[in-house]
């Protein structure tokens, strides 16, 4: 069984924050370490003669982890970068309209804004107060904002500040009938939940690989249609473009290859795929799930406060946004439980409203979650 020897957290700290920016196992930073120095023994050899079939293996094995094809599936850094380069290939229209929920991730909200406010668009966001009930009424409430201006349906897979699952599915399908763009968000998504991306219905898909999968920081993947595909331009273009040496992917060519970087971290989500397939991920997940729901309902039981969706797996998978006592400092309680107990757990406002979010994967127990009702104890 996993424990958190197996990572490289600093053991005078009760680490309840991996949603954030996750943490990579022992093994797998050795190969990444590994792959780091294999480059620089020859780095001619590493970037200008090997990184293309490295890649390629690379990309193979992500998309048949994530369910879709290797051809469609490109490496980015982070899921901002990678969404960033579809709102800059979108071209919006003034009059446009971009619609969202409210429950969207600070930096995604910022960069639809923006593109909007330059296009005389709109941005959209359709208020989902809390608690959320069914996902037919998510559904409902979010698919009564399309108007005949709809140009892009924008949705998270798994949100950040309060750690839903949104029912992408039938919203996708809804769109694709009423020629809508679909995009979603699945930063959480990737070891975090089952994913097979064509079954979706999406247009786009992006996935942070450093979060729930465990690979090293800076990998990220984003995933086009075919038919997206032509119209998605790079952020950087560099010798992909009129590629002398072209791989038979167009989409491929212009977006892999951005100048010269460090490739170790997208590579490094091979040994993290291996990494997770030995060691049963899905009795991890399990885990994580049943760690996040006991810990909600602790919390709820010390502050009297109900929770924000039904238990089960259909809203809530191992992170757990949990309601605090009105008029708590969400930022002076933050920085209270961890200098006073060492505990590392997000707090926040959302929509008006104090809450903490809990992460529980492979190297959280349910003694954590009994620290954290500790420390909340003494704050509260």
């Amino acid at each position: 069984m996993l424990t958190r020897n197996d990572f490289l957290l600093d053991p005078d700290v009760v680490f309840l924050n991996h949603g954030s920016f996750g943490a990579v196992p022992r093994a797998v930073q050795e190969q990444y370490e590994a792959l780091q120095r294999a480059m620089e023994r020859n780095p001619v050899e590493w970037l200008g003669r090997r990184s293309d079939d490295l890649l390629e293996h690379a990309r193979a094995r992500l998309a048949e982890y994530v369910g879709a094809r290797a051809d469609d599936v490109v490496f980015f850094p982070n899921p901002t970068t990678a969404i960033n380069m579809v709102v800059n290939s979108l071209r919006l229209q003034a009059g446009d309209e971009v619609l969202t929920t409210s429950h969207e991730y600070g930096a995604m909200v910022r960069t639809w804004r923006k593109a909007c406010a330059a296009a005389g668009a709109s941005y959209v966001a359709v208020p989902v107060p809390l608690p959320v009930t069914t996902h037919d009424e998510f559904v409902e409430r979010v698919w009564a904002g399309v108007t005949p201006r709809t140009r892009v349906l924008f949705l998270s897979h798994l949100t950040s500040a309060t750690a839903l699952i949104f029912p992408v599915v039938e919203l996708c399908r809804r769109a694709r009938a009423a020629g809508i763009l679909t995009i979603v968000d699945g930063a959480h998504a990737p070891g975090h939940v089952p994913l097979h991306i064509e079954r979706l219905g999406c247009d786009v898909y992006t996935g942070a690989l450093h979060k729930w999968l465990c690979a090293p920081k800076g990998s990220s993947f984003l995933w086009a249609a075919s038919h997206v595909q032509e119209w998605l331009q790079p952020l950087v273009v560099s010798w992909g473009w009129e590629s002398d040496h072209p791989s038979g992917s167009t989409f491929i060519d212009h977006h892999q290859w951005q100048g010269t970087r460090d490739l170790s971290p997208f590579l490094g989500v091979v040994p993290a795929l291996d990494w997770v397939a030995a060691n049963d991920w899905a009795a991890v997940q399990a885990k994580g799930h049943r760690l996040a729901q006991l810990t909600r309902a602790k919390v709820n039981s010390l502050t009297g406060l109900a929770p924000i969706c039904p238990d089960g797996p259909e809203w809530l998978g191992q992170m757990a946004t949990i309601r605090l006592p009105a008029g708590t400092d969400a930022v002076a309680l933050q920085a209270r439980l961890f200098e006073r107990h060492r505990v590392e757990v997000p707090c926040m406002v959302f929509d008006g409203e104090p809450f903490l979010r809990v992460s529980f994967t492979a190297h959280t127990t349910e003694a954590d979650g009994d620290a954290l009702m500790g420390a909340l104890r003494a704050e509260l």
